[in-house]
C-alpha cells in the first residue's frame, strides 16, 4: 500500500508526505506491463494509440509542502496547549489525573465520528500498532506528569522546565531515527536551554534568594520531577510521531492517545482514590475548554510533525514559554523579572532562528 493510501482521505491542498524515496509500485509497473502487451501508455487511448488523447489525461501531481508550514502548524499546537495549560492551572479541587481522563472522554467524542467519516478505522496498519501503542502510553503519560506539574508549581516554572524536552529529543531522534544535528541546530538548542536557564532560575547559579518559591520545598520539588518527567516523555513522543509520519492517519494516532490515557488514568484514580465531580460549574466550563484546546495543539502538532523533523518542532515549541509568561502577567498579574525577558528573547530567537533556516534549506 503506498503511504499517501494508508494515510486517510486528504483534504485539497494538504501536504502529502512519501515515506520513502522509491516511486509507487503501481506507478513503476503500468508503463511496463503496457509495452509489454502493446497496449497504449500513458496519456493514449485505444482509439487513438498514435497520438495522446485528453480522454487519460495527465493525473494531477501532488504539491511539495509549503516552507515552513510544518512549524506554523507547530507553533498553532503551542498556543492550544498553552490555553489548556492556563485553564488545568485555574481549575479547583480536581486532580490531575482526573482532568487528564476528562480530557480523553471529550476527545473521545470528537476523534470517533472523525474516523468513521474518514474511513480509516480504529486499530491502524498492522506494522505500526506497535509506534501507535507506544505513542498512546508516552503521550498520556506526559500529559499526566505536566497537570501534576501545574498544580503543584506556578504556571511559568512548570512551562519552561518542560522545555528542556528538545535535549531529549535530539538524542532520541539520533538514536532511533538516525537524523543527524547539524551545528545550526545545535546553535539553536542551546539558545533554547539558555532561555530557560535564564527564566527558572536555578538557585545553585542565581542564589536560593533568586528562586521566588513560596510553595514548601518537597512539594516544588515534586512538581519540579513531573515536569522534568514531562520533558522526557514529550521528546520521546515527539520523536514516536515523526517515527509513524503519513503511514498512518493524524486522528488515528490521536485515537491512540486518548483511548490509552483514558484507561490509564482510570487505573491510577482506582489506586489513588481520587475520584470526583468537579462542584463549580466554571471548573466545568474548564474541563471542556481543556479537552477543546487539547484537542486542537494534537491535531496540529501531528500534522507538523509529518511534514518536519522532530528537532525544528520540538525547538518551535518553546514558544509555549512565552504565552504562558503572557498569561502569567495578564491573567495572574506577576510581572517576570529582567532575567525572565531575556529568555524570553532567547527563545523566541531560537524559534526564529530555526524556522528561517528551516525554510531556507527548503528554498535550495
Amino acid at each position: 500500500m503506498r503511504p499517501e493510501d494508508s494515510a486517510g482521505a486528504a483534504e485539497p491542498g494538504e501536504p502529502v508526505l512519501l515515506l520513502t524515496d522509491d516511486a509507487p509500485p503501481r506507478a513503476s509497473e503500468e508503463p511496463a506491463a503496457a509495452e509489454t502487451e502493446g497496449a497504449p501508455g500513458r496519456g493514449r487511448c485505444c482509439l487513438c494509440p498514435s497520438s495522446p488523447c485528453g480522454s487519460r489525461a495527465e493525473p494531477a501531481k501532488k504539491k511539495a509542502p509549503c516552507p515552513g508550514l510544518g512549524l506554523l502548524y507547530t507553533l498553532l499546537s503551542t498556543f492550544f496547549f498553552s490555553l489548556t495549560s492556563l485553564f488545568v492551572k485555574k481549575v479547583q479541587d480536581v486532580h490531575a489525573v482526573e482532568i487528564s481522563a476528562f480530557r480523553c472522554v471529550f476527545q473521545m467524542l470528537v476523534i470517533i465520528p472523525c474516523l468513521i467519516y474518514r474511513k480509516t478505522g480504529f486499530i491502524g496498519p498492522k506494522d505500526q500498532r506497535i509506534f501507535l501503542i507506544l505513542r498512546g502510553v508516552v503521550g498520556s503519560t506526559a500529559m499526566i506528569l505536566i497537570y501534576y506539574a501545574f498544580q503543584r508549581m506556578p504556571l511559568a516554572d512548570a512551562t519552561v522546565i518542560t522545555f528542556s524536552s528538545p535535549v531529549f529529543t535530539s538524542i532520541f531522534a539520533w538514536i532511533f531515527l538516525k537524523e543527524k544535528c547539524s551545528p545550526w541546530d545545535a546553535l539553536f538548542i542551546v539558545f533554547s536551554m539558555t532561555g530557560v536557564i535564564l527564566i527558572v532560575k536555578p538557585p545553585f547559579l542565581f542564589g536560593s534568594s533568586s528562586s521566588g518559591t513560596e510553595e514548601s520545598y518537597s512539594v516544588h520539588l515534586k512538581g519540579t520531577f513531573a515536569a522534568i518527567g514531562h520533558a522526557v516523555f514529550s521528546g520521546l513522543t515527539l520523536v514516536i510521531l515523526r517515527k509513524l509520519g503519513k503511514s498512518v492517519d493524524y486522528f488515528l494516532s490521536i485515537w491512540y492517545y486518548v483511548i490509552i490515557g483514558l484507561l490509564e488514568s482510570i487505573i491510577v484514580l482506582f489506586i489513588l482514590g481520587e475520584w470526583s465531580l468537579p462542584y463549580c460549574g466554571l471548573d466545568r466550563l474548564y474541563l471542556i475548554l481543556i479537552g477543546g484546546f487539547g484537542l486542537g495543539g494534537q491535531v496540529f502538532l501531528t500534522k507538523g510533525l509529518q511534514i518536519e523533523k522532530a528537532g525544528p518542532v520540538a525547538i518551535m515549541r518553546t514558544m509555549d514559554v512565552v504565552f504562558a509568561f503572557t498569561f502569567q502577567i495578564i491573567i495572574f498579574n506577576d510581572v517576570p523579572s529582567w532575567w525572565t525577558v531575556g529568555g524570553a528573547i532567547c527563545l523566541v530567537a531560537s524559534s526564529t532562528g530555526a524556522a528561517i533556516h528551516r525554510w531556507y534549506q527548503s528554498s535550495k
